[in-house]
């Protein structure tokens, strides 16, 4: 099986992949999705981590079974919920699965988040500096937990290794995607990350200016070349079977073509990953997967 270090395209190698939400009950639906993305040509899986959602399969185990169910496509929490997670422990299994799946990994990572459900489930109530705070340090956990040192030191207010063992080492590291929104939270995707992982919900594209300035402007100041910092797109919307375009990300096929091209364009986003929030599920994913995703391929390789 080859190795896949996506992390490491250019930005003319664009991404396609799909949102999961991971309820248990639709199991064998998500085994069946997970196969037909990856014989579609898509490229990457998202799933949900909200452990306390007690109607959820718990996000890495799901990950892992698709992923060993699958050959080609890569997988990723959107985002891992970092309060109810170790650090150390969640390097070792994204470094597990990598060696597992010859690089197919990504590990996506918020900063917390419904603070009532984490503390329910004996997670540490953190303030929104002090969450960002945490991250930066697990982020240097866990690199220090995909080194090849032979004992690895990191010393933080709320994550700290002691002379662990790290390993095993994946051949290339995964990227870290951060769900970041705030300025502190793209600050620290500038200057720490591999990649930025917004929210069209949330992060329209008039929102997109400002935050890839403030990540560029970071990652210049960190001694970075702005360009290694990918940007991963959730895009939800409606893919429509007429031709009345309802704006932004709700229309037919052909206005999902020019809106994902131009995000690519003026934006810089270099993955697309699908999450239907109307009509039938799977017949919305292959829409996106058999007319829009062929359709913006085949225009971004034109120009």
């Amino acid at each position: 099986m080859r190795d896949r270090t996506r992390h490491e395209t250019s930005t003319e190698n664009i991404e396609f992949g799909l949102f999961l939400i991971p309820e248990a009950d639709d199991y064998a639906q998500l085994l069946e999705v997970a196969a037909y993305a990856d014989g579609a040509g898509l490229d990457l899986i998202g799933v949900q981590d909200h452990p306390y959602q007690r109607r959820f399969l718990d996000t890495w185990t799901l990950i892992t079974a698709l992923a060993v169910r699958t050959s080609r496509i890569s997988y990723f929490p959107d985002v891992a919920n970092l309060p109810l997670r170790n650090p150390a422990v969640l390097a070792k299994s994204v470094a597990s699965l990598a060696v597992m799946t010859g690089g197919r990994v990504h590990l996506g990572l918020g900063a917390g988040a419904f603070w009532d459900a984490i503390a329910a489930m004996g997670g540490r109530r953190l303030s929104n500096g002090d969450a960002v705070r945490a991250l930066g340090e697990a982020i240097a956990v866990i690199r220090a937990m995909w080194s090849d040192e032979r004992a690895v030191r990191v010393l933080g207010n709320f994550h700290t290794l002691d002379g662990a063992h790290p390993g095993p080492t994946p051949r290339h590291p995964p990227g870290i995607w951060l769900g970041a929104k705030g300025p502190r939270m793209l600050a620290l995707t500038g200057y720490a990350a591999d990649g930025w992982l917004p929210s069209s919900g949330w992060a329209p594209p008039e929102f997109l200016n400002e935050a890839n300035r403030r990540i560029d402007d970071a990652a210049a100041t960190a001694g970075r070349d702005p360009a290694q910092v990918r940007r991963i797109y959730n895009v939800s919307g409606t893919i429509t079977d007429d031709r009345t375009d309802r704006g932004f990300l709700e229309g037919p096929a052909a206005r999902w073509v020019d809106d994902l091209v131009a995000l690519h364009r003026d934006q810089r986003i270099d993955a697309f990953v699908f999450w239907p929030i109307e009509g039938e599920p799977v017949d919305q994913i292959r829409r996106y997967a058999e007319q829009v995703v062929p359709a913006v391929r085949a225009e971004i390789t034109a120009r």
